[in-house]
Formats: structure tokens, sequence, C-alpha cells
């Protein structure tokens, strides 16, 4: 290698590098900084309304503009440059909060302002993130998209688990006006960190071609390209009915289970919950170490299966001849469960997201991951309102129970029809 070679390549590793730590540092920021404002606001409508009903609509005008909006986004993404939406969005929110602290400073914070605030500030998190998914495979070289993909399961799962911690503490010691103009300043924090990012790293040709817009036609080819390739649809399948057995069979049966039929109490469920992120993490740590040493797909179907298992484990304490006196016991197990199915869940998430990203090219990649996440973000509710409405019904030990074994018959039937998940090779 020449020294003019190893000085090219030199360079081109400091600024590989200057993209991936700016890119960390934006992305911890700006989500610590959500994480934080979405769980204080919450407490914060509670607070004032005594309602679950006003909550429960927070939620949904958080909810509902990234299911109408994912796939504009994913456009956006395509046709617009990246960087500049991606700075644009969090600069934006940053401007929206401080507006909104000013408001309330003069007016008063109430349900209205919040909802509006939520529902806008929304949209532009949903531009962000499809924009800023899209646009990893062009910050860092292929080599290193797995790791970018690690490290960003590891910032949002440490930021779910201390978000709230931080939340709650700051909440009870300030009021609200004071932490969404927080917010607000790490929004624009986050926005500046991201000026400085090099979207065009790693740049394929075709990337840089402008077409006219069309917006329908636009969406349409999206959507052809996902439901055009086998591999796209197989993945999307099994993201989707992740997302949907999860909620099913784990987001509202655990809670109700360790809150209203073992009654662990509330420093034992904190514990649980807090279980679950730390096996994310610890889950993408250990991916992104041996994620070269297996075939992803095959990684895919066996976690899956693992995932299954989690899901009947989790209803092993209320079944009807195990005795449930022992609080220690079903605190550490229900841990040590969650841990375990954040591992796992880690195991199938970074592996979809770092295959998607590899074989979507650049020109298309917003569209078809836009409409991936409208489709996931809109079947995740409809799973959860079947089970809060069946678990009142059901004894608590079949959602679990019910999930697991759907879940296990759409891998196997997965499997039976793609070569590339079976886990034996046929003979």
């Amino acid at each position: 290698m020449t020294t003019a070679q190893l000085t090219s390549k030199l360079n081109n590793n400091s600024k590989e590098n200057a993209n991936f730590i700016l890119f960390s540092a934006g992305k911890l920021v700006s989500l610590l900084g959500s994480s934080i404002y979405t769980f204080t606001i919450g407490l914060y409508m509670l607070k004032i309304t005594g309602s679950g009903l006003s909550f429960a609509a927070t939620l949904a005008c958080g909810l509902l503009p990234m299911v109408l909006i994912n796939p504009f986004a994913g456009l956006m993404a395509d046709r617009f440059n990246k960087k500049l939406l991606v700075v644009g969005m969090d600069i934006f929110s940053g401007i929206l909060l401080v507006i909104i602290y000013l408001l309330s400073s003069m007016y008063g914070l109430n349900t209205t302002l919040i909802y509006i605030s939520t529902f806008i500030l929304s949209v532009f998190t949903a531009i962000f993130d499809i924009s800023m998914e899209a646009g990893k495979p062009n910050i860092v070289s292929d080599e290193k998209l797995m790791d970018i993909n690690a490290v960003s399961k590891i910032i949002s799962s440490l930021c779910s688990i201390c978000g709230p911690m931080i939340g709650g503490v700051v909440f009870a010691f300030t009021d609200m006006r004071t932490i969404i103009i927080l917010n607000g300043i790490s929004f624009i924090m986050s926005g500046i960190s991201e000026m400085f990012i090099n979207f065009r790293f790693n740049v394929k040709e075709e990337s840089l071609e402008k077409k006219e817009i069309n917006m329908v036609e636009d969406i349409k080819e999206g959507l052809k390209f996902l439901l055009g390739k086998k591999d796209n649809v197989t993945l999307s399948i099994y993201f989707t009915a992740l997302n949907f057995f999860i909620s099913l069979a784990l987001t509202v049966p655990i809670p109700y289970i360790i809150n209203n039929i073992l009654k662990l109490g509330d420093k034992a469920f904190g514990l649980i919950q807090g279980a679950f992120p730390v096996g994310l993490i610890i889950g993408a740590i250990i991916i992104n170490k041996i994620f070269d040493k297996f075939n992803y797909y095959k990684l895919i179907a066996f976690t899956s299966i693992l995932l299954c298992v989690g899901m009947i484990i989790a209803a092993i304490p209320v079944l009807p001849f195990v005795n449930t006196a022992n609080k220690t016991f079903f605190t550490v197990y229900y841990c040590v469960a969650e841990g375990l199915m954040g591992v796992v869940i880690s195991f199938i998430d970074v592996p979809i997201a770092y295959i998607l990203q590899k074989t979507i090219p650049d020109h298309i990649r917003g569209r078809v991951m836009g409409l991936l996440m409208s489709i996931v973000k809109t079947t995740a509710p409809i799973a959860l309102i079947l089970s809060g409405a069946l678990i009142n019904v059901l004894p608590p030990y079949i959602l679990p129970i019910l999930g697991g074994a759907m879940m296990f018959v759409v891998i196997i039937y997965i499997s039976s029809r793609n070569e590339d998940f079976k886990l034996r090779k046929t003979q």
C-alpha cells in the first residue's frame, strides 16, 4: 500500500468514526430527552385529569401520526436530502417545545395544548426516524453497518431505562414547563451535532439520481419492492408477527399477572420492567460480536422459537396447579424471563434491520422501511386492544401460551416455505 493510499484510508476511517460518534451522541441526547418527556407528560396528564382515558388519548396522539405519516416520511427520505430532514426535524421539534413552553407560561399548560403539541411532535419524530434509519448505510461503511445498528439498539434500550427514572426524579422536583424547555434544548443540541454528520460517506451512484416526484406512484413503487422480493416479504411477516404477538402475549398480560394476580408490588414490577431493556442491551452487544459467524436467516428463525418458549414460560406462575405464595421467587423468575426475552428480541431485531438496510437500494429504502413501520405500528395497537379485552374474560395464562403457540405456527409455516429459514438442510 502506497503512502497516498494509506493516508486516504486513515482519512476515511477518521470520517467514519466521526460519523459514528456524532450519530450516537445525537441519538442519545434526542432519545433521552424524548423518553423523559413522554414519561413525565403521561404523569402530568394523570395528575391534572385523574383520567386514564386522557392518558390513552395522549398516547393515541403520539401513535396515530406515525401510522399515517411513515409512508410519506419514507418518500421524503428518498426524495430529499436526508441530512436536511434529520437536522431539520430535531431543530423543529426543539423550536416547537420552546413555543409550547412560552404559550404555557402565558396561558397555562392545558390538555388541548398537550394533544396538539404531541401530535405535531410525533409527525416530526416519524420523519426523523425514517430518515435516520434510511441514512444509516450512507454514514458508515458496509463493514460497520452492523455496529451502528447494535449501538442504536443499546442507546434506545438505555434511554428506555434511564428516561422514566430521570423523568420521575425531575417531575418530583420541578414543574412540567421546565421539563418541556429542557427537552426542547436537547432536541436543538441533537440537531446541531447532526449537522456535522456526512450522509454521503457511503453512497451508491444510483441513490444520487433524482426523478420527478409523483407521490402515489412513488409509494406504490416502494410497496411493489416490499412485496416483490420473497426475502423482504418473509422478513416483513416475521417483524410484524413478532410485534403483534409480543403485544398480545406479553405487553398487557405480564403487568396484569404481576400486579393483579401475583400482587408482587410496585418495586418488584419496576425491577421486572427494567430487566427487559437490560436484556436488549446485552443481546445487542452479543449479536454484534457473533453476527458474522451464523446464517442471518437461521439465526432469526432459531431465536424466534426461543421467544415462543419464553412467552409460554411467562404463563407458568399462574397455571392452576402452581403455588404462588413465594413472591421473591416469582420476582426473580420474571426478572430472568424478561431479561432473556430482551436478549432474544435483540437477536431478531438487529439482524432484520441489518438485512433490510443491506438489501434495499438507497433510492427506495426510505419508502420501503416507512411502509413496513406503518404496518407494524398498525398491528401492535390492534393486538393491545384485543389483549386488553380478552385478559378480563380468559384465565391469565391463556394469552401468553396462545401467543407463543401462534408465533411458533408462523415460524414453522415460513420455514417450510423458505429454504433460507430452515434450521436444518434438506437431504
